[in-house]
Formats: structure tokens, C-alpha cells, sequence
């Protein structure tokens, strides 16, 4: 018998020793989606043990609780996209979720307003767009009609989004995780994947506490889902580079200047929407956000740095590929990122009467982007199987609104890629 044998046949004898430890299915994260994932496989398949595990002290400690809680609408997506098909309906249960369970939210609406001529066709093509999704209620009005809506706002045309609304993605988190444990779940936090082995018949997964034996695994790991993946012996074809949003606050004198959400035409070429204004359900106004390469996959100040997460990005080729696409834009980001003042003059150009002195620094998040080899940026969701394992690498926005059919989405590629629920 060979080393890797002898190996095999050790990490079998001691899952069989495990008890307690045996599960039918592990989803490593409890970021929204991962909860979202459990959530479903609690309702769907009840007698199956279930185990999430989630390397913080608590559930919902990155990009689900570092957003800006806003409901999206789905103007933006491209008709046929995943994300498109998904958003609006997952807007609709993500409303309906949040009232049965009374958690805090609002249909605000929003605007989305050209400030220069040339934003006209963009523009317009968010409303076809929409429409094309099934949104209704979309209407194109001129500099007067915005006005009455955002009395302080400027723009020379604005698409008004009936649809969009604001939550608390930090409570509808703990809500996920509340009814996973009323379905029989386990959570367990503090607990970090550190390691995945593939055996005839089993999965033992390492961690930093005891190790677990499973039929089924779901990577929904967000900004480490690529190294996850990795761990088992995959080669994911996209790496996850780490985008940091840093936001303003409004001060509570100034946030009277927005009475709902503020947004920009958004540059069809790059994956964000520019700095907008979002009034928070708590009534609370953010200004933002830019977005700037991290330079530490949980990087929420300038100064995280993690010399594996920085070598890992400019290790990959898809990389420089990318940064010689989109540089100037980079720059741009970088700029306002250390200087308050063109920070202060992007946000101008939606609301002219705002002052340096109506913000102080607010929040931060970190996104995690898939990127490919060719170095574009993974626009749509994208689920991988590998034999008993499914790997989710790229769930961008709208991932919190819609996180309970993203939820289904993956458990029904499970079911069908890795015959999840079949004995």
C-alpha cells in the first residue's frame, strides 16, 4: 500500500470514529447565501443533516452586513441573465420575507439621473432594459419632475425605479439563521475550513476545531470561495480579487438633502454603479461608494495588507490583463479614494449644494470579484460542481436581494449536478 493510500485509508478510519460529526450536507460560509443555501435544504430536505460552517464568531460578518441594504429593482441586468431573471423575483420575496417576519424595510424608490447629454442612450437603455425584465412603473421624466421628488437633486434627465427599496441585511441574516436552527441545522461558528479531502465515498472536512465527515459540500465562501475550491483539488478558471467601497456619511443636519436613493448613470464597461446616495432604513444617508483594489481579501481600511492575497492577484494573468483595460478608471478611484475633495466634486454632480463639511467617514465593504484568466470581470452567477462538491465563485449584486432564489437556484443545481436529496 502506498503512502497516499495509507493516508486515505487513516482519514477513513477516523471519520468513521467522528459520531456526532457526520453530516449529509456542510455549506462552508453563513454570508447570506450560504444562510440562504441552508435555509433552503432545512425546508427542502429536512431529514438530512445539515452543517453550516462559518470561520467569525457570528454569521453575517463580511459583505452581507457591509452593504448598503438597498432591495434591487433589476433595471440594470441584462435581459436573459441570471441576475436579471432572479433579481426581480427575488426582490419580490426578499419584501414579502422581511414583512412576514418584521423585519425593517421600504419601497422608497429611486432615481437614476443623466447630468451630461451623452448619458441619454445609457439612460434609455436602463428603461428597455427594465422594462424587458418586468419592472413596471418605470418612467423617464425631465430636470422639474426630479426636482419634485429630490427638491435638491440636478440632472437634466432621471429614469425613476418605483421598485427599489432599503432593508437591514444584517437582521435578515440573523432571521435566516434563527429558522435554519428551528429546522434542525447546525450552525457553527469560530469554525474555519482548513482543509478538504475527497474519499471513496465521503468528504472530510478539516478545520480549525474537529473535522467533519459529509456526503455533500456547498462552497458559498464569498472572498475565499476560490481557495475552497482550491483546497479540494480543483482549479477554478476565475481567482477572487477583492474590491473595496469606502462611503461617506451624511451629517444628521445634511440628510434632509436625499429623501430616498440618488443614483448615476452607471459606466456599462465596469462592473459598479458609481458613488450614488442611499438614505439607510435607520434614516441615516451614505454618500458612495468608490471602489479600489484591496490590497487583503478582508481589507476595510487603506491599510490591510496581506502579502498572500496581494501575490495571489498579481500572480494571475487575467490580472494585468485586466488592469490594462480598465487603468483610468482605476486611477480615478485610487484619487478619490485619498482625496476627500474629488470625492466631494463625483458627488456634486448629482446634488451641487453638498459641502465637504456635510460629510464624515462612514462604512466600508469589501467585494469579492471574480475575475478570469482573459481579465474580465465575471459579470453573471457562477456555480461549478466538482464530483460532490458545488463550488459558488461569483455571486455578485444583487446576492443580498435575492438571496433566497439564489438559494433554491444552488440547491437545485446540487440536486442535479451532485444528486443532493436523491437517497
Amino acid at each position: 500500500m502506498n503512502a497516499d493510500a495509507w493516508q486515505e485509508q487513516g482519514l477513513a478510519v477516523r471519520s468513521s470514529l467522528m459520531g456526532d460529526s457526520r453530516c449529509d450536507v456542510v455549506i462552508v460560509g453563513g454570508g447570506i447565501v450560504g444562510l440562504a443555501v441552508a435555509l433552503e435544504i432545512a425546508k427542502r430536505f429536512p431529514r438530512l443533516r445539515l452543517l453550516l460552517l462559518e470561520k467569525e464568531d457570528r454569521v453575517s460578518q463580511h459583505q452581507s452586513s457591509h452593504n448598503s441594504g438597498v432591495i434591487h429593482s433589476g433595471v440594470y441586468y441584462k435581459p436573459g441573465s441570471q441576475k436579471a431573471k432572479l433579481c426581480v423575483e427575488g426582490a419580490r420575496a426578499m419584501i414579502e420575507f422581511c414583512g412576514v417576519h418584521d423585519i425593517p424595510h421600504e419601497v422608497c424608490g429611486k432615481v437614476i439621473v443623466a447630468t451630461q447629454p451623452d448619458e441619454f442612450p445609457r439612460l434609455e437603455e436602463l428603461r428597455l432594459r427594465g422594462e424587458a425584465n418586468g419592472l413596471t412603473g418605470l418612467r423617464a421624466i425631465g430636470p422639474e419632475q426630479l426636482q419634485e421628488i429630490e427638491p435638491h437633486a440636478s440632472g437634466l434627465r432621471a429614469l425613476v425605479v418605483p421598485s427599489t427599496g432599503i432593508t437591514d441585511y444584517a437582521k435578515v441574516c440573523e432571521k435566516y439563521a434563527e429558522l435554519i436552527r428551528a429546522q434542525g441545522g447546525t450552525i457553527r461558528t469560530s469554525t474555519a475550513v482548513t482543509g478538504l479531502r475527497n474519499l471513496t465515498n465521503e468528504i472530510v472536512v478539516e478545520t480549525s476545531g474537529p473535522a467533519f465527515s459529509t456526503t455533500y459540500l456547498i462552497n458559498c465562501a464569498g472572498l475565499f470561495s476560490d481557495r475552497i475550491a482550491g483546497m479540494a483539488g480543483g482549479k477554478p478558471d476565475v481567482i477572487i480579487v477583492p474590491f473595496r467601497g469606502e462611503y461617506y456619511d451624511l451629517i444628521p443636519q445634511r440628510a434632509s438633502l436625499v429623501r430616498s436613493l440618488i443614483y448615476p448613470v452607471p459606466d456599462p464597461q465596469f462592473p459598479f454603479l458609481g458613488v450614488h446616495f442611499t438614505r439607510r432604513i435607520n434614516g441615516t444617508v451614505d454618500a458612495g461608494p468608490n471602489a479600489v483594489l484591496a490590497f487583503r481579501r478582508e481589507g476595510y481600511r487603506r491599510t490591510d495588507f496581506s502579502l498572500r492575497d496581494l501575490a495571489a492577484s498579481l500572480a494571475f494573468p487575467g490580472f494585468w490583463r485586466m488592469g490594462a483595460k480598465h487603468w483610468r478608471s482605476g486611477l480615478d478611484e485610487f484619487h478619490r479614494s485619498f482625496s476627500k475633495a474629488a470625492f466631494v466634486r463625483s458627488l456634486r454632480r448629482l446634488l451641487p449644494e453638498l459641502r465637504a463639511e456635510d460629510l464624515i467617514p462612514g462604512g466600508c465593504g469589501v467585494r469579492a470579484q471574480a475575475l478570469r484568466r482573459d481579465g474580465t470581470l465575471v459579470d453573471d452567477f457562477q456555480f461549478v460542481p466538482s464530483g460532490k462538491m458545488l463550488h459558488v465563485l461569483n455571486v455578485p449584486s444583487p446576492a443580498a436581494t435575492a438571496s433566497l432564489v439564489i438559494g433554491r437556484e444552488i440547491v437545485l443545481s446540487a440536486q442535479t449536478a451532485l444528486g443532493l436529496g436523491a437517497s
